[in-house]
């Protein structure tokens, strides 16, 4: 398991590493930059592509390892039986108990990476020339009724199937959103998503699981990469291209991630383990969204209202302020991690722990607010 661990991270991390660095170069060669302008504050013209090294980096991996393990089992018979055979004696004892149902996953695997490519497309338009907030919203909503329809991924499964599919394209759409509006500070979208694919992948693996966790790892090597070049000061954005995409893979990880399974002992509070683990960024997106309506603006219109940009006002650091959010990331997210097996009493206490960092958030919002009015 240390070794598939170790695999899952390290590699796309090396790719994304090497595929940042001749995307950024490409990028500045060819003038695709973002230049300062509007609530866009950084100081010099910045590369952007950086989605395009994301996509590389974590859609390539999964991609080319499903199939081949999907090409593996189908040359064995299908059988884990065969396990004696000299193509499966390199892969580790997790991944052949599994075998079968990785292999079935293929389907699936072909249509989570399909909608990211629609959406990663749709944001290098966007990055190229703005494109608006509706034809992004509607294909949003498009890959998450092909995920929820034919594809049969949704969540809260024991709801009826329409009220299932709705609950599911919100769900996608809300977490897309939500990351899409974390990417205003540089670091910012890429290390919340680090920590809480890592997060989800502990969560997974407790459950059980083998190819969610493997596929969140994925994502935590992808996004790791790609940090070294976009933390404070980035020398590369991931645009919408990337920002869409990472939103989507969060979305879609959370619904298949397993968290409540009786004969396992997790709870049915572990429903609520995905609303946790992202409580900063819903926070975010929601508390932005209700002020720029009450303001009598587009809810999508870029602005200086995040959480992170009440923080520099404050007097932290485009840095600090990046900082602080990861630690109230994980400070939300990692108890969610003995969510699913702690008694009713023990979750009600790590749910007030949620609902604390939350409100302190709303305070240090409010209060700020307070200062301008002034």
């Amino acid at each position: 398991m240390r070794i598939l661990v170790l695999g899952a991270v390290a590699i796309p991390f090396l790719i994304s590493l090497l595929a940042t660095y001749v995307v950024r170069q490409w990028a500045r060669r060819r003038g695709f930059v973002d230049h300062p302008s509007g609530h866009k504050r950084h100081e010099r013209p910045i590369a952007l592509g950086g989605g395009i090294a994301l996509v590389i980096a974590i859609c390539g991996p999964i991609l080319v390892g499903t199939l081949a393990i999907w090409m593996l089992h189908g040359s064995i018979g299908a059988s884990v039986e065969a396990a004696g055979s000299a193509w499966l004696s390199a892969l580790p004892e997790i991944v052949l108990v599994h075998l079968d149902g990785i292999a079935s996953t293929l389907p699936q695997v072909l249509a989570i990476m399909g909608c990211a490519l629609v959406l990663h497309i749709v944001g290098l338009f966007d990055d190229r020339k703005a494109l608006g907030p509706g034809l992004k919203l509607s294909a949003q909503i498009g890959v998450a009724l092909f995920i929820a329809g034919p594809m049969g991924i949704r969540a809260v499964e024991a709801l009826p199937a329409p009220l299932s599919i709705a609950v599911t394209v919100l769900w996608i759409v809300l977490i897309t959103n939500a990351f899409n509006f974390l990417d205003n500070m540089d670091g910012l979208s890429a290390g919340v998503a680090t920590i809480a694919a890592a997060i989800f992948a502990v969560t997974a693996m407790n459950a059980g699981q083998i190819f969610v966790p493997v596929m969140a790892l994925v994502v935590v090597g992808g996004l790791s990469g790609f940090l070294v070049f976009n933390f404070s000061p980035a020398t590369i954005f991931m645009g919408d291209a990337g920002s869409l995409v990472v939103g989507f893979l969060m979305s879609v990880l959370t619904i298949l991630t397993t968290y409540y399974q009786p004969s396992m002992s997790l709870t049915p509070l572990s429903l609520i383990v995905p609303l946790v683990v992202l409580a900063v960024p819903l926070y975010d997106v929601t508390s932005v969204v209700i002020h720029r309506i009450r303001l009598g603006e587009s809810p999508f219109r870029g602005d200086w209202r995040h959480f992170s940009h009440r923080l520099v006002k404050r007097g932290m650091t485009s840095r600090g302020a990046v900082l602080t959010i990861y630690l109230a990331t994980a400070a939300t997210g990692l108890p969610a991690i003995l969510l699913p097996r702690v008694s009713w009493a023990g979750a009600i206490i790590l749910l007030l722990q949620c609902l604390c960092v939350v409100i302190m958030i709303a305070i240090l919002e409010h209060t700020e607010a307070t200062v301008e009015d002034v």
